[in-house]
């Protein structure tokens, strides 16, 4: 559905949502309650009494209409998306109390910047540069965390930190990145799978196009785990999301989604051996704040050790108490990022402990999870 059809729809009240830059979905459903998703407020429920069941069905047949297809008890389900909006229908015969429907807005911009990710404390201004020194050394780079916490947004900011002369690819099922748009002047290849083009095909020509960056879309299906394997084991880079509670269980859930029989310590140990990085991000109500925050919780470390088994050096973790603590990174992460000119220090987070340890620790020490 292309954006040339999405203008002839009326979105009658809607619309005043779909202006505020602020809002990033709104639901419909249970036969009159509209909840809002915000950056700043996170989500909650507001009263219109004019956005109804009448008003939502006449925009779900305009679209059906303008799109070609059927939405009715035989077709129960309608999807539309256009450069920047994603629409999900559920008809009143599958969702009993009442028409159900999800609108995501996808802008083509990246909202976050260096200067409000440090003054709104989404992150300190240590591991920010870490994450950027691990973009610009290639670094594999695997973002996790709940349905609406920021993770497409993290990825479009560490992508914005490739170089200019990398040429990237994007393979998504549902168009969230738009970073053709965002930078119209670079190398870049925005791909969409579809009921033709599995993921799988789809990361074959990717491949062909010779790219530095790759950037999956969220990692959801065995597919699209060995297409993440496929992907750095061929000597690509890659930016991707998954739905996981913390970082250091990125690889464990990668395992849970595959569905096979392999073995699992030769599974971790691939995935430990080139995934450099995992982020976890979260979204929450900030007492101290008093406002909705996005936050990266977790940072941590994957590698190989020198015994072949797979290991985990958590380089950055808060709990929801405020209690923050930092290791440096181990020899494995400095020597895979100096091979492409990017040089750490030892002692990172300069602090007065012992670099040749690599630990730094602030509040609660995180057991077992020395660095090298």
């Amino acid at each position: 559905m292309n954006d040339a059809i999405f203008s002839q729809l009326d979105f009658g009240p809607l619309d005043e949502f779909l202006r505020l830059d602020d809002v990033t979905d709104i639901s419909y459903s249970n036969g009159g309650q509209v909840w809002l998703k915000t950056l700043s407020r996170g989500v909650f429920k507001v009263e219109r009494p004019e956005i109804n069941n009448t008003l939502m069905e006449k925009l779900a047949f305009q679209c059906s209409n303008v799109m070609g297809k059927t939405f009715n008890m035989a077709h129960p389900f309608l999807d539309a998306e256009s450069t920047e909006l994603r629409m999900n229908f559920v008809h009143d015969s599958i969702a009993t109390n009442g028409i159900a429907c999800l609108i995501r807005k996808t802008p083509a911009k990246i909202r976050l910047n260096r200067e409000k990710m440090i003054d709104e404390k989404y992150v300190s201004e240590d591991i920010l540069n870490l994450l950027i020194q691990c973009v610009q050394g290639h670094a594999n780079i695997i973002v996790s965390g709940e349905t609406g916490s920021g993770k497409t947004e993290l990825v479009k900011y560490l992508a914005s930190m490739t170089k200019e002369d990398e040429k990237l690819i994007s393979i998504e099922d549902t168009l969230e990145l738009h970073l053709d748009r965002i930078f119209p002047h670079r190398d870049i290849v925005a791909m969409k799978t579809n009921n033709i083009a599995s993921y799988t095909e789809v990361l074959v020509t990717c491949m062909r196009q010779n790219p530095i960056w790759i950037l999956l879309s969220e990692v959801r299906s065995a597919e699209a785990v060995l297409a993440v394997r496929n992907s750095i084991s061929s000597g690509h880079h890659i930016l991707s999301t998954i739905h996981a509670d913390k970082a250091a269980s990125i690889p464990m859930r990668m395992y849970s989604l595959l569905e096979s029989n392999q073995e699992v310590e030769q599974f971790l140990v691939t995935i430990h051996r080139y995934v450099q990085i995992g982020v976890y991000v979260k979204g929450y109500m900030s007492k101290e704040l008093g406002r909705f925050q996005r936050e990266i919780f977790e940072v941590c470390e994957f590698y190989v050790d020198d015994e072949n088994k797979a290991q985990t050096n958590i380089i950055y973790q808060k709990t929801m108490d405020g209690k923050i603590s930092f290791n440096n990174p181990t020899k494995y992460l400095r020597g895979y990022l100096a091979i492409q000119g990017v040089i750490l220090p030892d002692n990172v987070f300069r602090t007065n402990s012992n670099p040749q340890n690599g630990n730094v620790i602030t509040g609660n020490p995180v057991a077992g999870q020395n660095g090298v």
